[in-house]
């Protein structure tokens, strides 16, 4: 009986496995092919993102990406955290091996890739993604979007694979302490 209820135990575990790759594997992570690097800097309001913990409660995200050096950027992101106080993480990133992709770092010698995934032609908004298919974002130069600007971006998620009804919408309306 003990072996019977390992085996089950060891053929459900690969099922869940094998599902979890399945639907990694679905989502299109591949960043834009055409990308001008100085016309992505500035400032970027977050409308929406996936959860994760690094962003939690927060709300009035925003990322401001600014030039250094011809191969350095400097990455400052901020929110207003749930006590109404603005934060800041200041990181770096450098562009990664194909247009249309960052190496990012929040944190010493340990960088992330972020993927432009979709970009509006005048770089008035962008879809963004990671490596892995639980990061995404819809960033805007401005703090909000038109409907059917946000709708067309939801779209273009949902073609790469991407559940956008787990998108939580950012507030971009209060004023910080």
């Amino acid at each position: 009986m003990k072996i019977l209820t390992l085996a089950l135990f060891a053929v459900l575990t690969m099922a869940g496995i094998s599902c979890g790759r399945d639907r990694a594997a679905r989502v299109d992570t591949t960043p834009v092919a055409e990308f001008d690097l100085d016309r992505y800097l500035g400032t970027w309001y977050e409308i929406a993102r996936y959860d994760h913990r690094f962003e939690r409660g927060v709300e009035q995200a925003r990322a401001e990406y600014t030039l250094e050096a011809p191969d350095r950027i400097r990455v400052v992101n901020s929110g207003v955290d749930a006590d109404g106080k603005r934060r800041e993480a200041v990181g770096k990133a450098h562009p990664g091996k194909r247009p249309g992709q960052l190496r990012v770092s929040f944190f010493w010698i340990f960088y992330a890739d972020y993927n432009v995934l979709a970009l509006d032609p005048d770089y008035r908004w962008a879809l963004v993604g990671s490596r892995s298919p639980k990061y995404l974002w819809i960033l805007s130069r401005t703090p909000s979007l038109p409907r059917p600007e946000l709708e067309e971006i939801l779209r273009r998620a949902a073609a790469r694979g991407y559940d956008t009804t787990r998108l939580l919408y950012v507030p971009q309306n209060k004023n910080p302490k």
